[in-house]
């Protein structure tokens, strides 16, 4: 055979394990809403960047009727190519091929891949669309998948990994999106679960729907799984994208600066009426972050999860900060669990990828009753605690009314390494509300009392003032100034610039033991 003749033998291979196994495969992907593995990265890279490796890998007949089937691929698609000028690495499961099930040469694949970007120390984007297990290779495919945990865990604050949820994930194959930084979801065709809907039913009795299980709107607004869910996946890839633009490539580097026409020293005057004087009156803490950041774009990560914290990733004077706010419009932003768990694992995450932290604190408290409690609110409180006095990134609190009790300390407070804290005209920062501080402190003088509202109305003034004025931390040298809130974004423009050359070590050690 020619030359000639080999390359077009080859051309025809590769365009053959392209278009899949025949084109009927291909409509029934389309018919389900849903894109190709080729048709998906295509989106996610930029145009004519992949370089796909490993075309031609096929699974090793084992019986079964597997030898009948051995299309090149073997189910997933991998490579390397840009996103905005910059390398990353992918792979896409290809559900019309075994529908994407994991056999031994599918996930050598997949590890091949994974020790190629942590070598180029390079983010991984795995795009899943995929069955489990391939149940015909036994238990080699289980170990497939053991290897692809190892090196989620050996990679994980190395280089940034994103999980893309296109299609199912069952069983042990939903513990490496868990294992990753980010998830993401798209509404009507991606579910993840361990167990499917027949065997909760068998188990339980319960009778659930794929969606109702395990969909993206489950995940992203009550297990706390995945952090964004879209309505389609050409959205959901352009996303993540937008996010890839604000991270670094691995935890050596510090993430993309970009120019911006938006004035570091910019006046937010806004403010003065956006954030109410009364500490009980609600607000939407967006429009704070909004005022201060980059022409108001943030990337909110777990929008519907935890609701009353706010972590997001943003720009102040094109460089990416992470800002973890309370959100008084959502039960008083009080911290409870999930919030804890939720502000605990951005910080880690922007503390791996040297992601300077802002804190954004209107907190009255640590959501009290018993479920709370039950449910380990001191174990789970301790992990947000935990990231913030192990991070050792540059960290800005900036306290814009209240800061009650030990959630004041958890929101960063200097106490706990916080390398700067500011603070507006309107804070309070104290134990507790003055109402409560005044009925524990003068129990007794109000109980006694002829008029006992009076009296207790009185102390509640006397704690105020005493107590609870606006410079008593900064006198104490807790709050390092109290500013004009309009001149909130150029003074944490100026500080984060200070802060650049911050450097900080830890003990030597192993490795930590954060609160399970």
């Amino acid at each position: 055979m020619s030359a000639q003749d080999r390359l077009a033998e080859l051309t025809e291979l590769k365009t053959a394990a392209r278009q899949g196994p025949d084109p009927a495969a291909t409509e029934r992907q389309h018919a389900k809403g849903k894109l190709t593995a080729h048709e998906r990265i295509e989106l996610l890279l930029d145009q004519g960047s992949f370089h796909e490796v490993e075309a031609l890998r096929r699974h090793r007949a084992n019986g079964f009727g597997m030898e009948r089937r051995r299309p090149h691929s073997d189910g997933v698609v991998t490579g390397w190519g840009t996103v905005h000028g910059r390398t990353v690495f992918v792979y896409a499961h290809d559900f019309r091929i075994f529908g994407g099930a994991l056999g031994e040469a599918h996930a050598a694949k997949i590890h091949k891949l994974m020790d190629l970007a942590e070598a180029a120390g390079a983010p991984l984007v795995s795009l899943n669309d995929g069955a489990g297990a391939r149940i015909q290779e036994g238990v080699t495919a289980l170990a497939g998948y053991g290897g692809i945990f190892r090196r989620n865990t050996r990679n994980s604050g190395v280089i940034p990994q994103i999980s893309v949820m296109l299609g199912p994930c069952a069983g042990g194959a939903a513990y490496s999106p868990a294992l990753t930084d980010f998830v993401f979801m798209v509404r009507g065709t991606s579910q993840m679960f361990i167990t499917g809907p027949d065997v909760v039913q068998t188990v339980t009795g319960e009778q659930v729907s794929m969606d109702g299980l395990g969909g993206a709107d489950v995940h992203a607004a009550i297990s706390g799984v995945a952090g964004f869910a879209y309505d389609d996946e050409e959205t959901c890839l352009e996303e993540v994208r937008y996010l890839l633009s604000l991270l670094p490539q691995n935890n050596r580097e510090t993430p993309p600066v970009e120019a911006t026409g938006d004035p570091a020293d910019r006046r937010n005057d806004a403010l003065l009426d956006l954030v109410p004087a009364d500490p009980n009156q609600a607000y939407d803490m967006r429009g704070v972050i909004e005022e201060i950041v980059d022409d108001g774009e943030y990337f909110e990560v777990h929008a519907l999860w935890a609701t009353n914290i706010v972590c997001a990733l943003a720009r102040l004077d094109g460089h990416v900060v992470g800002i973890v706010a309370n959100q008084p419009a959502s039960v008083a932003g009080v911290l409870d669990i999930h919030a804890s768990e939720k502000a605990a694992r951005f910080v880690s995450t922007c503390d791996a990828f040297s992601i300077p932290l802002v804190t954004l604190v209107d907190v009255p408290g640590f959501l009290p009753g018993v479920d709370q409690e039950h449910n380990g609110i001191i174990r789970h409180g301790a992990k947000l605690l935990y990231a913030y006095c192990n991070a050792t990134v540059p960290r800005v609190q900036v306290i814009v009314r209240k800061a009650y009790g030990g959630a004041y300390i958890v929101m960063d407070s200097r106490s706990i390494g916080a390398d700067i804290s500011l603070a507006w005209p309107s804070n309070e920062i104290a134990v507790m509300g003055a109402e409560g501080a005044a009925n524990v402190i003068f129990r007794r003088e109000i109980a006694a009392a002829d008029e006992p509202d009076i009296v207790r109305n009185q102390k509640i003034k006397e704690y105020k003032a005493e107590l609870m004025h606006p410079y008593y931390a900064a006198e104490r040298g807790l709050v390092d100034d109290v500013i004009d809130p309009r001149d909130t974004r150029q003074v944490l423009v100026r500080s984060l610039d200070m802060l650049r050359t911050k450097h900080a070590d830890l003990p030597s050690r192993k490795h930590g033991n954060p609160p399970a």
